[in-house]
């Protein structure tokens, strides 16, 4: 039927019918699967599905398809093996391929299984290949082509119909077909010793990801709720880090965490651990500058920032460590404007005389006495809870985990971050004695307590377990 020589591709050309239009709420009543070489149809597979809920009138008028015809069929989890079997190392095919490949993924999930394949859409391929048409539905190219259907609105049909459309695609690009595929797959803007297969095998998870050079160096770290879909969004971004990345990356792996907070969290520790060459902006592991507060002899809260090298046990109220001294200064400056404070006394400037903020208005004069300790302190209070990056109490926060028998936890203790770990799911009742020896320490890092205290104000509802 076709003559095409050109293609190393499979093609898994599948077709479903549905209760309706959502994945996850609506299910698949029928599927068909045609695994094409370019060549020739080499393989068929079709099967009615037991969707576990009645179907819609219109659905069955439109299909045909009854509650007494999927009574005794094989629900969708029967048939998942032999699916993952076909379409292992194709290119996944479908007229309106997010439609199919969106209700496909979801039965997948539901079973706890990533289902990932490369996919194309013959929707798009035919527009760039037949311009011109009044429709591109598959009704209307079927009577465009004259192609022979028996019953239309049924999944092997229509998966046939589908396979001759894509087989017409094939020969009419002729040799410009590999480029194309390739286009459409994403596979051309893929560094040189990265297949698509790799970034195909990657599971669309939450956790951190590493992209390796040839030397077996880390050169990038990041993060994602989706790894798979983030890694491929890096090669084709329009921007710098692409090319980068593009020209160095020879492998790529990720540590699944569960939970976005842990996600960004390791994040942050390795790339400082590993000083990948990409990352440059969150690298640093020193923070030698500080703020700190104190209460003057006169009642009155005063901010300094100093070099770690001049810590003493005198500075009891550190509030924040920085990478530089304009970082810590413009903190200082932040809080000052937000909360109307004396520029002298927030340790931006230092007090000499008469204060020239005071004159111009912006100060309200507690640095010369006429506004109260009470009334100053209160504004500079809320300054102190702004700038502070440590905890008042030792806990435990619980995420979720990579699976649902397990769960996350993170230790705050000694007013700081400590690392994270996963227990058991029957543990989250038995009390939190033997919580510790799941974490996994890492050093100190104020960027993490940071992350945490975002975390926290953003989600409130985040459990927190106190430790006695």
């Amino acid at each position: 039927m076709f003559r095409f020589g050109l293609m190393q591709h499979n093609y898994a050309i599948i077709d479903i019918e549905t209760t309706g239009g959502i994945p996850g709420k609506d299910k698949i009543t029928e599927i068909a699967i045609v695994i094409f070489d370019g060549n020739s149809i080499v393989d068929t597979f079709s099967s009615l599905i037991n969707p576990e809920r009645s179907i819609p009138y219109e659905i069955t008028r439109i299909t045909g398809i009854t509650d007494d015809m999927v009574a005794d069929a094989p629900r969708f989890y029967e048939v998942a093996k032999k699916v993952v079997e076909l379409t292992e190392n194709t290119i996944f095919v479908a007229h309106n391929v997010r439609f199919d490949y969106g209700f496909i993924q979801e039965e997948f999930r539901s079973l706890g299984y990533t289902f990932s394949r490369s996919h194309i859409c013959t929707v798009v391929l035919s527009r760039k290949t037949f311009p011109g048409l009044r429709s591109y539905a598959l009704g209307n190219l079927i009577r465009h082509f004259g192609i022979s259907v028996n019953n239309r609105h049924r999944a092997l049909d229509d998966a046939l119909a589908t396979t001759d459309i894509l087989g017409r695609i094939l020969i009419r690009q002729e040799h410009q077909v590999e480029q194309f595929v390739k286009t459409e797959t994403k596979d051309g803007t893929l560094p040189q010793n990265i297949s698509l297969q790799q970034i195909e095998n990657l599971p669309e998870v939450t956790g951190v990801y590493y992209m390796y050079n040839t030397y077996g160096y880390v050169i990038y770290v990041g993060k994602s709720v989706n790894i798979r879909k983030r890694v491929m969004q890096h090669f084709t971004a329009h921007d710098l880090k692409r090319h980068k990345l593009e020209s160095r990356v020879a492998d790529i792996k990720c540590h699944p965490t569960g939970s976005e907070l842990l996600a960004l969290l390791k994040e942050s520790v390795d790339i400082k651990t590993l000083q990948p060459d990409i990352n440059k902006a969150q690298r640093s592991k020193n923070f030698p500058y500080f703020i700190y507060y104190y209460l003057d002899d006169k009642g009155y809260i005063q901010f300094k920032w100093a070099k770690s090298a001049q810590k003493s046990d005198n500075i009891k109220g550190i509030l924040n460590h920085y990478i530089s001294r304009n970082v810590a200064r413009n903190q200082l400056l932040r809080v000052t404007e937000k909360y109307t404070l004396c520029p002298g006394m927030a340790g931006i400037h230092d007090l000499q005389g008469t204060c020239f903020y005071y004159q111009t208005g912006s100060c309200l004069g507690a640095c010369q006495q006429e506004e109260s300790p009470e009334s100053y302190n209160q504004r500079a209070q809320m300054a102190v809870d702004t700038l502070k990056n440590s905890f008042d109490s030792s806990f435990f926060i619980v995420t979720q985990g990579r699976t649902n028998e397990e769960s996350g936890i993170i230790l705050i203790d000694e007013g700081h971050y400590k690392g994270f770990g996963f227990i058991s799911s029957e543990n989250h009742t038995t009390g939190t004695e033997h919580w510790r020896d799941a974490i996994q320490y890492v050093p100190f890092n104020p960027e993490c307590d940071r992350i945490i205290h975002t975390w926290l104000h953003k989600y409130p509802d985040t459990r927190v377990v106190p430790i006695d």
